[in-house]
């Protein structure tokens, strides 16, 4: 029996008024680091927290709200999306949570979800699109991450379209957010949720461009030639991270010259 297996079997034998007790006192918190697993184990169990006024427990809830989306609740993507402008951080790590719940159930749900996303204007539901999707085993799925090409209609279509695997996707949708950062104005950009959404950039590309290091390394090579200031921190974030220099060192010498 995993971990998870046995925590989900131990709230199952609470009576459901001792659960959030049970939750505050083995949550982590206050503390630099709360309580993941156990979150992933309430999700299963407790959907309903999403709500909830305790920082804990609205994570908990809004993992669950994953699993929700993952079972075809129609009213969980909106309320998903709606803790993803949260002011609270924990909570908006719970979105990406959730979001990476419904991927191991559904990826490609998750990358046309998360695609949405990435087309507001909201900073943070972009935030939570690409940490959503750049989750290294959602991007290593090998079965699921193979889109199927749609059917010939005609006989005068000679080929149809070409795959696109969840880490070519997922290279997509940084390019579209990391546009959008692109084109926000200097006052835009001293909004807190700008600095979060660029934070999470600083991160993202790095998994994605691991998943798929010949086109990732392609697509960072195309914004090293960009002269705006977020967009270059973006990238020097990303060319410092392990992932990134053990794929192809030579490479993320030559562009970390380029980004200075």
């Amino acid at each position: 029996m995993s971990r998870l297996d046995e925590l989900r079997r131990e709230l199952r034998a609470l009576p459901a008024p001792a659960w959030r007790a049970h939750l505050a006192a083995h949550s982590g918190l206050p503390g630099p680091r709360a309580n993941l697993e156990l979150a992933r184990a309430a999700a299963e169990e407790a959907p309903q927290l999403a709500g909830d006024d305790d920082e804990y427990l609205a994570l908990c809830g809004a993992v669950g709200l994953g699993r929700l989306l993952a079972e075809g609740d129609p009213a969980a993507a909106p309320s998903l999306r709606r803790l993803a402008d949260d002011d609270r951080w924990r909570v908006r790590e719970g979105v990406a949570m959730g979001l990476q719940r419904l991927g191991d159930d559904d990826l490609q749900r998750l990358l046309d979800l998360a695609a949405g996303w990435a087309a507001e204007p909201s900073a943070l539901a972009q935030r939570a699109a690409v940490a959503g999707v750049c989750e290294p085993r959602l991007l290593r799925q090998p079965a699921a991450a193979v889109i199927s090409a749609p059917p010939l209609k005609t006989a005068a279509v000679i080929s149809a379209p070409p795959l696109k695997t969840a880490a070519h996707q997922a290279l997509d949708l940084l390019d579209t957010v990391t546009g959008a950062l692109a084109a926000r104005t200097d006052g835009g950009r001293r909004d807190p949720a700008v600095r979060v959404l660029r934070q999470a950039l600083g991160y993202c590309w790095s998994v994605a461009v691991a998943a798929l290091p010949a086109e990732g390394f392609d697509r960072l090579g195309r914004w090293a030639g960009s002269d705006d200031g977020d967009v270059r921190w973006v990238l020097r974030e990303n060319l410092g991270k392990a992932r990134l220099r053990r794929a192809d060192p030579a490479t993320v010498a030559r562009l970390r010259e380029l980004v200075g």
